[in-house]
């Protein structure tokens, strides 16, 4: 066996577990979430579209199709199945994020609302956007309730801790 193959096959083994992991959390799409769609050679068919208050994409010909909880390549494949069994030969659909739902920070910061996600934001980074803690902030005492799990109730977090969209951050009082 030469060493070239030998060192695909390695590179194989080590890239599977690690693609695998990264589709477990891959994006999924939700309420408040704005797309681009586009069907290729369509221009009629292509367009931004908001995922609506019940998870659910109205598209050009096929309709309705509920979206919330779906990753952006699941999406792309169920459109695409959607457009091939009764309008389009061979349709190609590519499904991207243009907007992300916002999330929110509530508690102890000088402005608390609703804010855009950004990717890679941190709760610091939200808090920040909030106007910064309260003099009654305790910045050691944040916890989240995250959208893309409803059945879990709210969770300590740190600072450093990533942000998802529909998040809701919570900062506590300090005790005296």
């Amino acid at each position: 066996m030469s060493l070239c193959l030998i060192t695909i096959l390695i590179l194989g083994f080590a890239w599977a577990p690690h693609s695998q992991a990264q589709n477990a959390g891959a994006y999924q799409l939700g309420v408040g979430d704005k797309v681009h769609i586009i069907v290729f050679n369509e221009p009629d068919l292509t367009g931004d579209f908001d995922v609506n208050d019940q998870g659910i994409l109205s598209l050009p010909l096929i309709g309705q199709i509920h979206v919330a909880g779906m990753t952006l390549s699941q999406a792309q494949d169920v459109i695409t199945q959607k457009y091939a069994a009764n309008y389009l030969v061979n349709p190609r659909v590519n499904v991207q994020i243009l907007n992300y739902r916002p999330f929110y920070v509530i508690g102890e910061v000088k402005t608390p609302g609703s804010y855009p996600y950004v990717s890679g934001m941190t709760v610091l980074n939200a808090i920040a956007l909030a106007g910064g803690y309260t003099p009654r902030g305790n910045e050691n005492n944040i916890v989240v309730k995250h959208a893309d799990d409803p059945s879990v109730q709210e969770q300590k977090i740190g600072e450093n801790d990533p942000v998802k969209p529909g998040d809701i951050i919570r900062v506590n009082q300090k005790l005296f």
